[in-house]
């Protein structure tokens, strides 16, 4: 199956309560439909270093930050196909790569067992990725169910809602069930808009009148912030 394996687009991100992701949804039916998978589980493997020197530069805000991580769209066997993805923003902007490898063998890569042989000039990327940063290791499991739409007009304009987003940092394998600590309030969505340029005026009109409003939120920032510090904190003031 062919799959998109660059990004270059916005993505804003809006937090929701049930009826306004109602409000959003019939404003949409018009001008969008779901995409063939329906609602989706998505599974995530983040790589930071020790110190978890990836999320808290990205927290701090700069004008360029990167991630790095492995997804797969269903619970995972050795031999299924996964996405190693290299998303990287700069000033508003995100740039996202990904090659497509069967889960042992992305697994292995990310943890300096073997070489991938797949798209030369992103697999290279990460290959420099892997380098600069040293040794990586898998921090944190995000797990969340994903409904996603796109345009009737045939334009890249795309809409995603995100909930029931749960994490941990045990059992980090894409192999494993579906469960963690959750990270949203119940009955709240995250909606990401993404689009290469502006957004339509259906959509500004539908943000305007339920006073929706863009939001700064990342699912591993979160994690971190929420889960993984206060754990760091517990854990130096226990050996101090």
């Amino acid at each position: 199956m062919a799959f998109q394996t660059v990004f270059e687009r916005y993505e804003l991100k809006y937090l929701l309560t049930a009826t306004q992701k109602q409000k959003v949804l019939s404003a949409m039916k018009p001008h969008m439909e779901p995409d063939q998978y329906g609602r989706t589980t998505i599974r995530n493997i983040y790589f930071d270093t020790d110190s978890y020197r990836l999320i808290r530069r990205s927290i701090d805000k700069p004008a360029y930050k990167e991630k790095l991580r492995i997804r797969s769209y269903e619970k995972a066997s050795p031999g299924s196909m996964v996405f190693v993805e290299l998303k990287k923003k700069y000033k508003h902007v995100v740039y996202k790569r990904r090659i497509n490898l069967a889960e042992h063998e992305a697994m292995a890569w990310m943890q300096g067992k073997r070489g991938c042989h797949g798209n030369v000039q992103i697999s290279e990327e990460v290959d420099y990725f892997l380098r600069y940063y040293g040794s990586l290791r898998p921090t944190v499991f995000l797990s969340y169910e994903r409904e996603a739409y796109y345009a009737k007009d045939d334009s890249d304009f795309r809409v995603t809602f995100d909930d029931t987003i749960l994490c941990r940092q045990n059992d980090l394998s894409l192999e494993s069930d579906v469960y963690g600590t959750p990270l949203l309030p119940e009955g709240t969505t995250l909606m990401e808009i993404k689009c290469s340029g502006g957004i339509p005026l259906w959509m500004a009109h539908v943000l305007s009148e339920e006073h929706i409003y863009k939001t700064s939120f990342s699912k591993y920032g979160t994690a971190y912030q929420t889960m993984i510090y206060p754990k760091l904190i517990q854990e130096e003031v226990q050996h101090a």
